[in-house]
């Protein structure tokens, strides 16, 4: 967890605690996951989530014990992260002209396509896909490039 993030923890625990007894408990982790998440979450999914940071087991989490869960939770979003890059930088690698050169072009494009069994396209129909996305106007597609294609 970043500095910045441990000074949040404070002021995104008082959040949570939405009865102010110190303590949140699975009601209170439920509406603020909800809301945070935008989306329901069920009372056993939020009880679930205390009691595996629920380290004095009172069935109620403390700021301590609430900061552990917060550090869990950006632990597992740097992991998603880190598996989201090397995953794309695989598939930009199949597509790249050669590892020396690390760039898509209209040619490298159009070879592994034909590969992937697409029909056929020409030259200058891959030079059209790789232009949308081609942001330096180099006519190759670099992986930050292609990283904001397929996030598009």
């Amino acid at each position: 967890m970043n500095s910045h993030s441990i000074m949040a923890v404070p002021s995104v625990f008082a959040a949570f605690d939405e009865d102010g007894d110190g303590k949140v408990s699975v009601s209170e982790l439920q509406r603020c996951m909800e809301a945070t998440l935008g989306e329901d979450v069920s009372e056993e999914e939020a009880a679930a989530v205390l009691v595996a940071v629920d380290a004095d087991g009172d069935g109620l989490l403390n700021q301590e014990e609430f900061s552990r869960l917060i550090a869990r939770a950006g632990a597992q979003e740097e992991d998603d992260a880190d598996v989201k890059r090397r995953c794309l930088r695989e598939a930009f690698g199949m597509y790249a002209s050669s590892s020396a050169d690390d760039t898509i072009t209209p040619a490298s494009l159009r070879r592994t396509l034909s590969r992937l069994g697409s029909h056929e396209l020409g030259v200058e129909e891959c030079r059209a896909m790789i232009c949308r996305f081609d942001l330096d106007g180099d006519g190759k597609l670099s992986f930050e490039e292609f990283r904001v294609m397929m996030m598009a």
